[in-house]
């Protein structure tokens, strides 16, 4: 049986209520759990301009938690590239490479991360960025590896600090375009199966047998994203969740905000349209007590056919989501 090295890949979210300071503080103490626990890898995410997310600037971010972790990978899951030069992105990552070797994960993703007018201004007016993107991650990929080619517009530029190795370079997506471009450069690849729930193991499939090896990875590497919330029991783990279901059929509505609490989520004047969307939506998670968490993460892996999943947990309380971490871990055996 193979067995899922559980992972956590979620921004700082904020609960209804709370501050962007307090999320922010969390999200070091979680990634300190999960380097405590055994955990492989903690990412955070970015967004722009949402109320309920408090991760924007997920370089700031990594440093910070690298500093305070020793053992665990931390990097970002993902960065906007479109917003960005590649060449910043490249320099930055790699200075967080030198400081923390062998630690850094570089995720990359092409979403905008906020409403149109919120991109616009990220790209300052720049209408051809997402046009830009495959051409601006083969230029990611060179100055990560000092491959620059001769005769491309960028021979003779570095990505500074020089050193002798690279952040790992992972391409996130839901969907089978940035499965293609991971396994043109050579990168590792992770789907969204909390984003999109059908579909991704032929992503997956399709992946492996396009790579191609390159100086940024010799095999494939591929995982697998999904919603984890681990709770004592059952029954616990559904109440708690509940949060989860509500926020996400807000979002749907268009109404983005912070984590509703339990409370509120039972409250609702839920209407049968909701219903259905709530149970199409719970196809993106996987919730329950430390057994039945254990064994739908382990079916989950081998439907993917990934060694590593990442585990994308909300919870209105803190300690849920810090308790859900050390189920978890006690369950996956880590």
């Amino acid at each position: 049986m193979s067995r899922a090295e559980a992972k956590h890949s979620r921004s700082s979210s904020g609960r209804s209520g709370g501050s962007h300071r307090a999320a922010l503080a969390q999200t070091v103490e979680l990634a300190q759990a999960a380097d405590r626990l055994g955990y492989t890898r903690f990412w955070v995410a970015e967004h722009h301009s949402t109320p309920g997310i408090a991760s924007s600037s997920p370089e700031v971010l990594v440093a910070a938690l690298a500093a305070r972790t020793s053992r665990i990978r931390i990097g970002s899951g993902g960065v906007l590239l479109s917003h960005y030069s590649a060449l910043k992105v490249a320099e930055q990552f790699r200075t967080l490479e030198a400081l923390y070797p062998g630690r850094i994960d570089l995720g990359i993703g092409r979403a905008p991360g906020g409403m149109p007018r919120t991109a616009a201004a990220l790209r300052d007016g720049r209408p051809d960025a997402p046009e830009r993107f495959p051409e601006q991650l083969g230029e990611l990929a060179c100055f990560l590896t000092d491959t620059v080619p001769t005769g491309h517009r960028h021979e003779g530029i570095s990505a500074v600090p020089l050193i002798d190795s690279a952040p790992q370079l992972w391409l996130l997506g839901s969907t089978d375009r940035s499965a293609q471009f991971a396994a043109g450069l050579g990168a590792a690849f992770a789907f969204a199966h909390f984003i999109n729930g059908s579909g991704g193991e032929s992503v997956v499939q399709s992946y492996k047998r396009s790579f191609r090896p390159s100086a940024l990875g010799a095999v494939p590497e591929a995982s697998a994203a999904v919603y984890v919330l681990c709770a004592d029991t059952d029954e616990e783990a559904g109440r708690l969740a509940a949060s989860a279901d509500l926020q996400l059929l807000r979002q749907e509505k268009g109404e983005f905000g912070d984590v509703p609490s339990p409370a509120e989520a039972a409250a609702y004047p839920y209407g049968k349209w909701d219903g259905l969307r709530i149970a199409e939506n719970r196809k993106r998670m996987i919730v329950g007590g430390p057994e039945t968490v254990r064994n739908r993460l382990l079916a989950f892996s081998r439907q993917y056919g990934v060694g590593e999943v990442i585990v994308v947990t909300t919870a209105y309380e803190f300690g849920a989501r810090l308790r859900s971490y050390e189920l978890l871990a006690q369950a996956m055996r880590l």
